[in-house]
């Protein structure tokens, strides 16, 4: 398209050519698996054929605006990707390429070497990363949260101590009464003697006028010893608080392997499930974080934590404890288009996949597509 030198700099025209319509009057067929937000089907008038949409729709029908065809589309009979069966051939939408009943595939398909050895794909469109849908811990409004710093028998003894050195301090002042002054209003009962150790130690002071020495120590003791719990109950309640607000402690693939509390898996016989098969099973690799996932998700075969469809793997999130491994982009989806806001996401920033259109192997169309 033209050639560049530091002396005379750019030589020729890099404009965006556009391709050869050569694609005009072709009608493929094209396979697909409904997957939010990438395949979708809107709704459906009565008499009408299927409508769909969705981001990979939007890719398709660009492709087809631009190069000229046409296409029918239908969804895979088993509604699956597809992986090898053990007669050697594949199931899902990946069979119905092999078996050549449909030209291209197009979902929320990854780009895996054991795909490539059986169909040809384009080059990526977009980059694919695994995700974690977890649901958000409930929050409840506690009206007695802030007991929670100490246990109730503690609060019991201080309760306790309260009457107890509001009682001393009566006996005292009434075998030692103070010396009142002039017109005072003031009197030593037991209940004003209560009601000054209570102001006390609440840090609120107090109102009778407390002279004799045995009472005055008495109370030295006391004011130290509120000091001091109140310290203790100051430094314990902020810890409770912050322990609260970090209770949704998983915030990545390492901390979710790292614990064993919330179970967690994926669809089964998936490529998301292979992929953790494959680096957990390598003795090579060198983040164990894989071998830890593929532990759990391994659980009885396969049968235990993992699900048949992505659909299941969502409602399970929802209605139990339950972490579901999947297609990072799917998930935040799901996450955003909640009515009830019940979920949220976990991302992996590394991206070593892709999502690419699926054709039938040696397909004429996957270097125009690619291009």
């Amino acid at each position: 398209m033209g050639c560049w030198n530091p002396v005379t700099g750019l030589n020729g025209s890099l404009t965006d050519r556009r391709l050869e319509n050569n694609m005009r009057g072709v009608v493929l067929r094209v396979v697909t698996v409904l997957e939010e937000p990438f395949v979708m089907v809107s709704e459906n008038v009565l008499g009408k054929p299927k409508k769909y949409q969705g981001f990979s729709i939007d890719v398709l029908e660009s492709l087809s605006t631009y190069l000229g065809f046409t296409y029918e589309i239908y969804v895979a009979p088993d509604h699956k990707y597809g992986r090898p069966l053990e007669n050697g051939t594949w199931n899902g939408l990946i069979g119905e390429l092999v078996f050549k009943r449909a030209d291209i595939g197009i979902s929320a398909l990854t780009i895996t070497p054991d795909r490539e050895n059986v169909v040809d794909f384009t080059t990526r469109y977009m980059d694919y990363s695994v995700g974690v849908l977890l649901q958000k811990a409930e929050k409840t409004v506690d009206m007695f949260a802030c007991l929670a710093p100490f246990d109730l028998s503690l609060w019991a003894c201080i309760a306790g101590t309260v009457l107890l050195v509001g009682l001393l301090v009566y006996l005292l002042n009434w075998l030692n009464p103070p010396r009142l002054q002039m017109g005072s209003m003031t009197s030593t009962t037991l209940y004003n003697s209560m009601w000054f150790v209570y102001g006390s130690f609440v840090q609120q002071g107090g109102e009778v006028p407390y002279t004799t020495l045995a009472t005055r120590m008495m109370m030295g003791a006391w004011w130290l010893f509120a000091l001091i719990v109140i310290s203790s109950y100051t430094a314990n309640l902020a810890a409770f608080l912050t322990i609260t607000r970090i209770e949704n402690s998983i915030q990545s693939l390492q901390d979710l392997s790292r614990q064993t509390d919330i179970p967690y898996g994926t669809v089964l016989d998936s490529a998301v499930y292979e992929h953790v098969r494959v680096k957990g099973m390598n003795p090579f690799e060198k983040n164990n974080m894989y071998s830890k996932l593929w532990q759990m998700i391994n659980r009885s075969n396969g049968s235990e934590n993992n699900v048949q469809e992505s659909q299941a793997g969502i409602q399970k999130v929802k209605h139990g404890n339950y972490a579901f491994v999947w297609d990072a982009a799917v998930l935040e989806y799901v996450a955003l288009n909640d009515p009830d806001c019940s979920f949220y996401t976990v991302g992996n920033a590394i991206a070593d996949r892709g999502y690419g259109i699926a054709l039938q192997h040696g397909s004429p169309y996957r270097d125009v597509f690619s291009q």
